[in-house]
């Protein structure tokens, strides 16, 4: 993992006009069911997020194109739900872990709307709640809403976290 944020870090520096579409691609496959599994791209977008001002990447453009993309890989695991309905629990990795449908029945049904934005922020429900939200059929417009608006927030935290982690790491160091 280390050597993938290092080269996603390398690129970023060497290519900052290409960040906000390494970001919207990162974003999007961090909340994609299925393809989230093999892009665990919190850690590079934290790590880009930590390049904001020291290497004069602006961060509006990084934000928005972090959180339209977490925001599309979400709408589309919600319409891959909506689609496959229970049949998706035969695809990989769910076909492994047939417990997780109902796990995730039992956590929307819990936690409802809000539930979209507590699994944003945590890695095994961040692709996975809207999947179930489409299984279940969670009413669209209620989806959506909270899917973009969880998203602003997730991609602002994410990249707030990488800047203040730079510039502790930075004042840390010049003093």
């Amino acid at each position: 993992m280390e050597a993938y944020v290092d080269q996603i870090i390398a690129f970023a520096r060497d290519n900052a006009a290409w960040v906000p579409a390494l970001i919207f691609a990162l974003a999007f496959g961090e909340s994609l069911a299925f393809i989230s599994l093999l892009i665990p791209a919190w850690g590079a977008l934290v790590a880009l997020g930590a390049l904001i001002g020291s290497s004069g990447i602006e961060f509006w453009p990084v934000w928005i194109a972090a959180a339209l993309g977490a925001a599309l890989g979400d709408w589309l695991s919600y319409w891959i739900g909506l689609k496959l309905e229970y049949r998706v629990q035969h695809i990989w990795p769910l076909s492994r872990h047939p417990d997780l449908i109902p796990r995730g029945e039992r956590f929307m049904k819990t936690w409802g709307i809000a539930g979209i934005f507590i699994g944003r922020f945590f890695g095994p429900l961040r692709a996975s709640v809207p999947l179930i939200a489409g299984i279940f059929e969670m009413p669209f417009w209620r989806f959506q809403i909270a899917n973009v608006l969880s998203a602003f927030v997730w991609a602002a935290v994410l990249l707030t976290l990488g800047d203040g982690i730079s510039k502790a790491i930075s004042w840390g160091w010049g003093n």
